[in-house]
């Protein structure tokens, strides 16, 4: 297959590319990311030789450009990981993750249909679901209850993917995953955040009284059931997939700061984020029982590999910080 990857650059897509582009040396990857401040090129630099991957730089809501990847590449499926993650960015300034997640969205949906696209998934997240109490599990089924800026333009897209299945008879699946963590992750995000300002023996600072759960899921096992539903995902279905992981945020930093043998003195309770949902928690039975994925990686495991690497590769992510990582640029990468 010739398989078209938006987002590629980012936290989850380049895992992804790194894992797909060696595994299937019989399919073509074609990576399409705007380099927005979360893209980063170096994630990739060592797909830089492989004759079944190529990059081009562009923005999904950009009609013309992204119409000339289709045109020129044919791509036989689609696996749509490209948006605006971050939810207090999205409160700042929502018409962007409108831009992005949505209209960015019914571009590639109105291109899939031209270009003859036969398979396409969209990787969208449990947020949608808005929060659950202290007991009980996102379903397949549970009502799209947005509460961010953030979620509600995911939802959103969710909704024009559906719509297409329903209108058009677009072979599509939606996948919907709890919060990934691993290696790549933008240093905004919680984990990386605080591993490396616990490196820095800076505060750690932390929503409301840090009791928030969220189901955790590492990225590698994230990649495994894209690629699943993919290949064996039905058109119309809808996937969670969640990692069997809830942790409170408060017990996640205590973790990391265990593992960096630092102390709880760094931990800064800070005022609560506006709509900040209470629990998430995932019901991926669906997905094992119809197409046989489980996660493999328990969270112990996982996130002392995912510190380990940030430790590896301190100059990653203080390049991320200084700005430096935005200056990359290589043809060699670049619509060759």
């Amino acid at each position: 297959m010739n398989i078209l990857v938006t987002g590629g650059a980012g936290f989850i897509g380049s895992n992804y590319l790194l894992m797909m582009v060696d595994k299937y040396p019989e399919d073509y990857f074609i990576n399409v990311d705007s380099l927005t401040y979360a893209g980063n090129l170096k994630n990739l630099v060592s797909l830089g030789d492989r004759l079944n991957y190529i990059f081009y730089k562009v923005d999904i809501h950009d009609s013309t450009a992204l119409e000339a990847v289709f045109r020129k590449e044919k791509p036989d499926a689609v696996i749509h990981f490209a948006a605006e993650s971050h939810v207090d960015r999205s409160i700042e300034n929502p018409l962007i993750f409108a831009e992005t997640n949505v209209l960015g969205t019914i571009n590639l949906i109105n291109y899939a249909r031209k270009y003859g696209v036969a398979r396409y998934v969209q990787v969208s997240t449990d947020e949608v679901y808005g929060s659950l109490g202290q007991e009980g599990f996102f379903t397949e089924t549970t009502p799209l209850l947005p509460n961010s800026p953030y979620s509600a333009s995911k939802a959103s897209a969710d909704c024009f993917v559906r719509a297409a299945v329903e209108t058009y008879g677009m072979n599509a699946s939606i996948t919907r995953c709890s919060n990934n963590y691993g290696p790549y992750q933008f240093p905004e995000k919680l984990i990386p955040l605080m591993i490396w300002r616990a490196l820095e023996g800076k505060p750690l600072p932390v929503y409301g009284d840090g009791l928030n759960v969220r189901d955790w899921l590492y990225v590698d096992d994230h990649c495994l059931a894209i690629d699943t539903v993919l290949r064996q995902g039905q058109s119309g279905e809808v996937y969670n997939v969640g990692g069997h992981n809830e942790r409170t945020n408060l017990e996640i930093i205590q973790e990391i700061l265990l593992i960096l043998n630092k102390s709880d003195s760094l931990i800064q309770f800070v005022t609560d984020r506006p709509g900040h949902d209470r629990r998430y928690a995932i019901d991926a039975s669906k997905i094992k029982q119809q197409l046989n994925w489980v996660p493999t990686t328990n969270f112990k495991d996982g996130i002392k590999k995912t510190v380990q690497w940030y430790l590896s590769n301190e100059q990653w992510w203080r390049d991320i910080l200084s700005g430096e990582y935005q200056s990359y640029y290589s043809d060699m990468y670049i619509n060759r």
